[in-house]
């Protein structure tokens, strides 16, 4: 008798997973954008570890005189990861129609998208010996409190000078789609219809201080976060989908599922900002 392998068997028979490149079916994820990618782990338990550098200060030295060593910090973040999932279930009837399975894949990528940026601004910081799912960046200690930006940028560049104080660059700014509509209410001045941003009949470019802004409604409502993506690492795996008949076979129903493991951790904290943006007509 014949052995049966994936290879002669019916596709019913070999259900196909596939994974996909997260830049290319979710670009627009914030921690695709907003962060380092330092690496990617299967499960809970394992971590990315990550390795920087605390510089130790240079000094200057006299000609000829022994100069004295310095000893810069060896330091190390872990990054653990939580996973995202998606399951669908529906007739195989629905799925074999047209454009279903084209919608379906698009509604899990939005799915996985608006829960994966929850995650990564917002997510509660797991409790006792847990470690997953990792706390979002919002959420971990040392970040800087710029305060309220009301009126005026002052407290965004007073944010700015203090994450380049700190040795930092700012890379992006996240802001609430609130806070982004309060920061358009700024005017010139008291009795002037014009706006700070410049936005009119042409919609202002989504920039603050030359830096770009992304718009995103997984921040606090009327909050805003700069952030240097060099100050925060995550680990981000494959974004998985499968397609089974299998497991709802008794009612001839299909199930499709989509997965996707990442997590974040903060390096330097301290070149990382939230702020608040005040409404002018409140």
């Amino acid at each position: 008798m014949a052995t049966e392998t994936t290879i002669t068997s019916a596709a019913a028979w070999r259900p196909d997973i596939s994974t996909f490149a997260p830049s290319d079916v979710i670009p627009d994820a914030l921690i695709l954008l907003t962060s380092t990618v330092a690496g990617s782990v299967e499960g809970d338990a394992p971590s990315v570890r990550v390795a920087y550098v605390d510089d130790a200060a240079a000094t200057f030295t006299s000609e000829g005189s022994e100069i004295a060593e310095a000893n810069p910090a060896l330091s190390e973040v872990l990054v653990y990861t939580g996973k995202v999932t998606q399951l669908v279930r529906l007739s195989r009837e629905q799925w074999h129609q047209d454009g279903a399975a084209g919608m379906l894949s698009e509604s899990v990528s939005r799915a996985v998208v608006k829960k994966a940026n929850e995650a990564y601004l917002a997510q509660a910081a797991p409790t006792g010996q847990n470690v997953t799912p990792p706390a979002g960046i919002l959420n971990l200690a040392g970040i800087v409190d710029g305060g309220a930006i009301a009126g005026s940028l002052d407290a965004l560049a007073g944010a700015f000078a203090t994450i380049e104080t700190n040795g930092g660059q700012p890379t992006h700014i996240i802001a609430a789609p609130d806070a982004w509509g309060r920061l358009r209410k700024f005017k010139t001045g008291a009795t002037s219809n014009s706006t700070l941003l410049g936005a009119g009949t042409t919609d202002q470019e989504k920039l603050l201080l030359g830096v770009p802004v992304l718009t995103s409604a997984a921040v606090p409502s009327g909050g805003l976060v700069v952030v240097d993506r060099t100050a925060v690492v995550s680990a981000v795996g494959e974004v998985e989908v499968a397609v089974s008949e299998h497991v709802y076979f008794n009612s001839d129903s299909i199930a499709l599922r989509c997965t996707w493991r990442f997590g974040q951790k903060l390096v330097r904290p301290t070149r990382v900002a939230k702020l608040t943006v005040t409404d002018p007509e409140a």
